[in-house]
């Protein structure tokens, strides 16, 4: 089981971003219900791990924070999820 993944919060970004092809941060805080400092330490982790990109940019002079996942990313996804119904069907 990939441990990574069974964080809540890291989960439910990695979710998110199955689902999107780019998700901003502050979409991201929203969904994961998680606070600013949590959330930047949890896109931390996902990015050493390379399950996901981040992009930071400016836009009208603020920064902007936007993320994807990667190919490793939606395969470890996949493999989680097909653990979690394997192990459902014990």
């Amino acid at each position: 089981m990939d441990k990574l993944l069974f964080n809540p919060i890291r989960l439910k970004i990695i979710s998110s971003l199955i689902n999107k092809s780019n998700c901003d941060f502050n979409f991201l805080k929203e969904v994961t219900e998680s606070t600013q400092g949590n959330l930047s330490i949890q896109l931390k982790k996902l990015k050493e791990e390379n399950y996901i990109e981040i992009e930071k940019t400016f836009s009208n002079n603020y920064p902007k924070t936007s993320c994807r996942i990667t190919d490793k990313g939606k395969k470890k996804f996949e493999e989680f999820f097909n653990y979690l119904i394997k192990m459902k069907n014990k």
